[in-house]
């Protein structure tokens, strides 16, 4: 009879120990999740979020910001029971960015993750008196190429990650290793307002120091050899910055400054790991590890006003040896010293 009673009484017993320490738990602030963030616990139980994401293209940095992001949410516990995810690749057609964001919307998914600028003007647009969030990564200047007023204090429903490069950094760096650099030339493309941008503030840069700039631009990517080949004939080192269409076709970049031993300053680490001589600039993987964070918090409930756009404030140098042995330069000592050192199969 007392055993039968015991019995009974365990499953009480068992949730009622479970209830106190879920809620010594709460009292103390107990979490699993990644650090500096929230409590992850989804703001509605009606189902799993659905999230639209949208990459513009398929080039290694892209590529980077996505498994980041995908994978973070992963730590956060947003398994396939929590959110389903449908990514789309534009393939770099805006016909298809356009048609990729409207069926979101239509879809009415819960969030719109956009890669690259040309796929967050797009969300943006399409998603604009709505109350779907989009959450960006990897715009340059939110205010410039997203009409975000204050980044800050994000108005409407868009915020996300920044991957504004140091320009001028860049341009320093390549005079440290050529002390009598005399003409430089722009890698970009004409159809990314990133790209445009950041080449302007490059020409304005090298004019201030009396140094003859040579802008090598393409319209598309088939003049990408021929252009860059040009280049190499003229300049004594060459810059391009976070440009998508660059970055798809390095292979052919890499293999004309190689051939004619003439430096190529990039905008991001995986152009250098790719065949660009060096980088001064941002972590990838650092900056989709940031989206998911900021999704998951605008998922839970916060509002997209009090999710700041993030900016990196620090930057690493990154340097591709082989280039460096192809090109025999050398470089300052400090940056040897500090440089993250990368090859053409991956980090040294």
């Amino acid at each position: 009879m007392k055993k039968s009673i015991v019995r009974k009484l365990l499953p009480i017993l068992l949730c009622l120990s479970l209830l106190v320490c879920f809620a010594a738990c709460r009292q103390t602030g107990a979490s699993s999740a990644p650090s500096g963030t929230q409590n992850s616990t989804p703001a509605s139980s009606s189902g799993p979020f659905h999230i639209g994401l949208i990459q513009y293209m398929e080039h290694p940095s892209l590529d980077t910001i996505r498994e980041a992001f995908l994978d973070r949410l992963e730590e956060w516990g947003y398994d396939d029971a929590k959110v389903t995810v449908d990514y789309q690749n534009a393939s770099g057609d805006m016909s298809n960015v356009n048609t990729i964001c409207q069926k979101f919307v239509g879809d009415q998914v819960d969030m719109i993750v956009a890669i690259a600028t040309p796929a967050a003007q797009v969300a943006a647009a399409a998603a604009e008196n709505t109350d779907i969030p989009v959450v960006f990564a990897a715009v340059s200047n939110a205010k410039e190429d997203l009409g975000i007023a204050d980044p800050e204090h994000p108005e409407g429903n868009v915020t996300g990650t920044s991957d504004l490069v140091p320009v001028t950094a860049a341009v320093d760096l390549a005079l440290r290793v050529d002390p009598d650099l005399k003409t430089f030339g722009l890698l970009y493309s004409s159809g990314e307002s990133n790209a445009v941008a950041n080449a302007q503030e490059a020409k304005a840069y090298l004019e201030s120091k009396n140094i003859e700039v040579i802008e090598g631009t393409v319209s598309n990517t088939s003049e990408i050899q021929q252009v860059a080949t040009s280049l190499c004939e003229k300049a004594d080192a060459i810059f391009s910055s976070t440009d998508n269409a660059i970055a798809q076709n390095i292979a052919v970049v890499t293999e004309a400054t190689r051939k004619a031993k003439v430096p190529w300053y990039v905008g991001a680490d995986s152009m250098v790991q790719d065949g660009g001589l060096a980088a001064i600039g941002i972590d990838y993987t650092e900056l989709g590890h940031m989206n998911a964070d900021m999704a998951v918090e605008i998922l839970e409930g916060k509002p997209v006003s009090e999710v700041p756009v993030f900016t990196f404030e620090t930057y690493d140098t990154y340097v591709n040896e082989d280039t460096l042995a192809a090109l025999g330069v050398e470089l300052p000592q400090d940056v040897l010293d500090s440089a993250v050192f990368l090859s053409d199969g991956g980090q040294s």
